[in-house]
C-alpha cells in the first residue's frame, strides 16, 4: 500500500502517504457542491502532471550535470461536463535558465515522457509550454 484515504465529512478527505506520514487534504470544488478550501482530487491530477514532468526533467538534468533548481510551473485545469472529467490541462514550465537548442529538446522530450501524462485519458488535452528567460 502507498496511502490511505479517510472521508472526513462535508466533502473533505485526508490522504496519508504511508512511508512518510505526510498528508494531503482534498475538498470538493465550489462548482461541484464543495467549499474549495483545498485541492480538489482533479486539481491534484493536474498538479501531478506538472510535478511529474519536472521530476522527470530533473532526473535527466542531473545526468547532464544541469541544475534545474527554481524551475517552476503554473497549471490550469479545464473540466468537461458530459461526462464530468478533466478535458484539458495547461502546464507552463518556467525554466530557470536559457539552454541551447539541443539541451532544450532533450529536457522537453524527457518531460513529455512522464508517467502521469502517459496515464491520462487519451481525450484529455495536454497543452504544455516551456518558457525560457531572455
Amino acid at each position: 500500500m502507498i496511502s490511505k484515504v479517510e472521508y472526513k465529512g462535508q466533502l473533505r478527505t485526508v490522504a496519508v502517504h504511508l512511508q512518510s506520514n505526510s498528508e494531503i487534504i482534498t475538498d470538493a470544488p465550489i462548482d461541484n457542491h464543495g467549499k474549495g478550501e483545498a485541492f480538489s482530487p482533479t486539481d491534484l491530477v493536474a498538479t501531478a502532471l506538472a510535478s511529474c514532468m519536472m521530476t522527470i526533467m530533473g532526473i535527466k538534468a542531473e545526468s547532464m550535470d544541469i541544475d534545474l533548481t527554481n524551475t517552476s510551473a503554473s497549471i490550469k485545469k479545464h473540466m468537461g461536463t458530459t461526462p464530468r472529467r478533466i478535458s484539458e490541462i495547461e502546464v507552463t514550465i518556467l525554466m530557470n535558465q536559457n539552454f541551447d537548442g539541443k539541451t532544450r529538446k532533450i529536457l522537453e522530450a524527457a518531460a513529455l515522457t512522464c508517467p502521469v501524462g502517459q496515464s491520462l485519458h487519451p481525450e484529455t488535452r495536454q497543452n504544455i509550454q516551456f518558457v525560457y528567460p531572455n
